[in-house]
Parts: C-alpha cells; sequence; structure tokens
C-alpha cells in the first residue's frame, strides 16, 4: 500500500501543532512548580475536583477527567494528600469505590493558584491569537476531539464551558 505522504502545507502544519503540543505543557508547569510548587497535572487534578459538587469525584470519574489511568491518578492523589490537598474516603453508595475530595486547604491552593496559571495561558495562548484565530482554535480543537475521542467519553469535560 502506498502511503499519502503529507503536502508541503500539510507538514509545515504538523510540525508547527507539534511545537506546540511540546513545548506548551513546559511552560504551564514551569509557571505552576515556581509559583505554586505543583505540577501542571497536580493542578489539574485540584481544578477537577474544585469544580466537581461538594469538591468530590470517585477516584475513576476523576481519572476519567484527567485521562490518567488509576494506577497514575492514585500516586498524585496520594501525594496531594499528603500535603493536606486532598482527602480519600470510601463512597458511601458503593465501599468498593474510593472518593477523592479536596480540602480547604487545597481549595486554597486551587485559589492561590490559579490567576499565575490563567496569566500563563492568556500569555501564551489567549493573547498570541486574534479573536477569529481563538474562535478556530477552539473549531480545529473541536474537530481534532471529535477524531480522539470517537465515543465522546469526555465531551462533557471539553464542552462544560461552551457559550449558551
Amino acid at each position: 500500500m502506498d502511503t499519502p505522504w503529507l503536502t508541503s502545507e500539510q507538514l509545515a502544519a504538523w510540525v508547527r501543532f507539534i511545537g506546540v503540543v511540546e513545548l506548551l505543557p513546559g511552560v504551564l508547569d514551569s509557571q505552576l512548580r515556581r509559583d505554586a510548587q505543583l505540577t501542571h497535572f497536580d493542578y489539574y487534578v485540584l481544578a477537577q475536583l474544585s469544580e466537581a459538587p461538594q469538591h468530590t469525584l470517585r477516584m475513576t470519574a476523576l481519572a476519567s477527567r484527567t485521562a490518567a489511568t488509576l494506577a497514575r491518578l492514585s500516586h498524585v492523589v496520594q501525594r496531594l494528600e499528603a500535603r493536606g490537598l486532598v482527602e480519600r474516603f470510601p463512597c458511601p453508595q458503593d465501599r468498593r469505590a474510593t472518593n477523592a475530595r479536596l480540602t480547604e486547604q487545597g481549595w486554597r491552593k486551587v485559589q492561590e493558584s490559579a490567576p499565575g496559571h490563567v496569566d500563563t495561558v492568556r500569555e501564551y495562548v489567549v493573547d498570541a491569537l486574534t479573536p477569529e484565530q481563538l474562535t478556530q482554535l477552539a473549531s480545529i480543537s473541536a474537530a481534532l476531539l471529535r477524531k480522539l475521542d470517537p465515543g465522546n467519553d469526555r465531551a462533557e469535560i471539553y464542552r462544560r464551558y461552551d457559550p449558551l
């Protein structure tokens, strides 16, 4: 079978996109480590809990929201728990399941960390684009997510901020 090689225009777009995929996580991680002593993934876990009812999610739901394996998530939550930012407890509805809840200290950490994180997102993504480009980015990302998540398993996570 002959491989349909990328055109020069397709290759230029692909290489630039990969550059963003490779560089942006490091920028976000560096800012959060410097200013909040959190990794970007730590912050993402805390943010997901901060937006949940009673700041609580089942570990399986939290793993789904963060696209993490339960093993990776358990390791991260254990570290956050040791810092007093998260607590785990048996799920009252299903004793076989475990819930994770943001503590008061964890809630304060999210509130203290969010402004710097938003400033970094704004500096490196939002403010680098025109309003039209930002709309295009949302549309392009939605198209890629439809391909990457064909079952729409994570659609709720990506659409919760959509304008009504």
